[in-house]
């Protein structure tokens, strides 16, 4: 971890949910998601300021399908007035599911920002949660260091990056988004590709890790 008073810089590096159950063998395995790993460790070292969103979820979680007797994986349903999908039991807090890929370069993480916390409403942005209730302050964070960039990879394309992307954008920073260092979900088969024009559309960057 770098010192807190590390000088401010202009761009930063943010990981999106790089853990253990979003990569193959994990409870909601994004397919390919240990691909990006590769990618993520050699960004890594060419950012001063490095940020890894981490989602954790209290056990009783009620995106979980399990705390609905009538609900099955993947159903829609609406959760405090939102449209949410019941995913399976994931990332939830001290367990190994929750924690990062081992193979990511932790050490030269300067921020982790945890997500999802509150049990009544599920948090696919860094930022905040689904309905906007409730900041992270990765955002002010941000800020405070001078950032006016941000470069985003991680899981999924499709839910937390497009979530983290559209709310960066949001909130003012410049968004360049690292394709290759992205897995999707697609439930529904289009998912990735619509996320990818939507990011686009909004002002996102999108460019290959060799390109940085």
């Amino acid at each position: 971890m770098k010192s807190e008073t590390t000088p401010s810089v202009q761009t930063a590096l943010l990981l999106i949910d790089l853990q253990n159950d979003f990569v193959e063998g994990g409870a909601l395995a994004v397919p390919g998601g240990s691909e990006v790993i590769e990618v993520a460790n050699r960004l890594i070292p060419k950012f001063d300021w490095v940020v890894a969103s981490q989602d954790w979820h209290p056990a009783d979680h009620q995106s979980f399908a399990s705390q609905h007797a009538d609900l099955a994986v993947g159903d829609r349903f609406q959760l405090g007035g939102l449209p949410q999908i019941a995913w399976p039991d994931h990332c939830v807090e001290d367990t190994h599911g929750a924690e990062f890929v081992a193979s990511l370069n932790q050490d030269q993480v300067d921020q982790v920002v945890r997500k999802g916390t509150n049990p009544q409403i599920d948090s696919y942005s860094a930022f905040y949660d689904n309905g906007h209730q409730q900041s992270t302050g990765l955002a002010d964070d941000l800020r405070r260091r001078g950032v006016e960039q941000i470069v985003v990879m991680g899981l999924a394309t499709d839910y937390c990056v497009r979530a983290s992307v559209l709310d960066a954008l949001t909130e003012g920073f410049r968004v360049t988004l690292v394709v290759d260092g992205c897995r999707g979900v697609e439930m529904v088969p289009g998912d990735v590709q619509r996320s990818l024009d939507e990011m686009q559309a909004a002002g996102a960057e999108l460019l290959c890790s060799d390109d940085l």
